[in-house]
């Protein structure tokens, strides 16, 4: 019978050795879930575990370490990664200044290491990635839902969302005196591109009279006029919450449009290249393939001609157009917009990456407790290629494939947002 480090006799395990990479932004718990992953896979199953560095470059780098209890001792309250990360994927990665799919030195690296499963905590791209190693590399995976944003599906929470909401909320509970006290209209910016569960969250639970999420679309003169009329009677400061993927019904619609001519190019490549073959088999020439055919604007030739640039050079060209863009970030602009709208001062607060730092939670770190114990047995029973899910209280296995390529995104009539309406919080919709 196997015997841990303490001496107790440990359940027979199906899995020998496993591998955990943390990829993606790096989020408040990780460690926590490292910590219980470990010490559950080595004291109740005697699993070795290996710690692999910097996500998914440091498999395919060969880049590993063992994890024994000195290793996780005392990691459970820090914040960040003690394995580092990156948000370089294994078929498309960059080396030697080209992008190239390094699926099969991912595997091989795993398989020298003996590594029966690779367990990976990450958001929806981790766990997209993750997938496609099981699928064209035939390595077995198992995930763990880490993300601020709260849009992995199948799962009530992901960890690292509690502390992001409690990071957001104290910073607009510390907002609402500075307001108050000057009378001034202040912007407050959460992360979340697609999703609005941060901004939702943070924003009813510290108060904020305007929350404005990717979700539901604003209109910037209702806006205004409900920020106006809270003036009317009385109130002389507001709040406005704002996720940095909100945009208004305007861009929305362009949005939505442009997705769609994208939609009916993408139809109008695939018939060119089906006459190409035609031609091929009937034994005609096949035209020449021109860059920059059939390209409609001059920001898409633009494009077209950026994307034969050598890699490096396309680094370089988006970090020049990043300072362009990043002049004015779209709270900046929503500020100035109202302010010229209202006639009210208005102010700009972007909390940005203070969001993912710092200490966790104590429903972080219990949560990511539960699901690494979770993980360690399903590891154990052999159970592998799925993500283990929070649901109800308890953690479950989900098959992966129910995960990759969805989005868990607020709905209009989600209970929090009925809620917030009836408290007359506006959503500019």
């Amino acid at each position: 019978m196997l015997r841990g480090s303490w001496g107790e006799a440990m359940v027979s395990s199906k899995t020998r050795c496993l591998g955990i990479l943390t990829a993606g932004g790096d989020s408040p718990g990780l460690n926590a879930a490292v910590r219980a992953i470990t010490r559950v896979a080595m004291q109740e199953y005697g699993i070795r575990v290996l710690g692999i560095q910097d996500g998914f470059r440091g498999l395919v780098e060969n880049r590993m370490v063992v994890l024994d209890d000195a290793a996780v001792s005392g990691v459970l309250t820090r914040g960040g990664t003690i394995l580092g990360t990156s948000r370089d994927k294994p078929h498309s990665m960059p080396i030697g200044g080209q992008l190239l799919d390094m699926t099969a030195a991912a595997v091989e690296n795993a398989r020298r290491h003996q590594i029966d499963c690779l367990v990976c905590l990450g958001g929806g791209g981790t766990a997209k990635n993750a997938y496609r190693l099981w699928q064209k590399g035939g390595l077995d995976v198992l995930t763990l839902p880490k993300t601020i944003d709260n849009d992995v599906p199948g799962t009530d929470v992901s960890f690292g969302f509690d502390t992001a909401v409690s990071i957001a909320t104290e910073a607009i509970d510390r907002l609402h005196t500075t307001a108050t006290s000057h009378h001034r209209l202040i912007v407050c910016e959460v992360m979340g591109h697609r999703s609005g569960w941060l901004a939702l969250h943070a924003g009813v639970a510290g108060g904020a009279d305007v929350i404005l999420i990717p979700e539901i679309p604003y209109d910037l003169g209702k806006v205004a006029e409900f920020l106006l009329e809270r003036r009317r009677h009385g109130k002389r400061f507001s709040i406005i919450a704002v996720a940095e993927g909100a945009r208004t019904r305007r861009e929305a619609e362009a949005a939505a449009q442009a997705k769609a001519k994208e939609k009916d190019k993408d139809k109008d490549r695939e018939k060119d290249k089906d006459r190409a073959r035609e031609r091929a088999k009937a034994g005609g020439r096949p035209e020449p393939a021109v860059a920059t055919a059939g390209v409609a604007t001059e920001e898409e030739a633009v494009d077209a001609i950026r994307a034969d640039l050598p890699l490096r050079v396309r680094h370089l060209h988006d970090e020049t157009m990043a300072y362009h863009v990043v002049q004015e970030p779209m709270a900046s602009r929503l500020a100035r917009h109202l302010q010229a709208l209202t006639g009210v001062e208005a102010r700009v607060t972007s909390l940005g990456h203070v969001q993912r730092g710092g200490i966790p939670t104590p429903f972080d770190r219990t949560l990511c407790t539960m699901m690494g114990a979770k993980a360690a047995m399903l590891l154990a029973e052999g159970t592998y290629n799925v993500m283990v899910a929070y649901r109800n209280g308890v953690c479950v296995p989900v098959p992966l494939g129910e995960v990759v390529g969805q989005r868990k995104l607020v709905t209009a009539d989600h209970e929090l947002v009925v809620a917030a309406r009836q408290v007359g919080t506006c959503f500019g919709d």
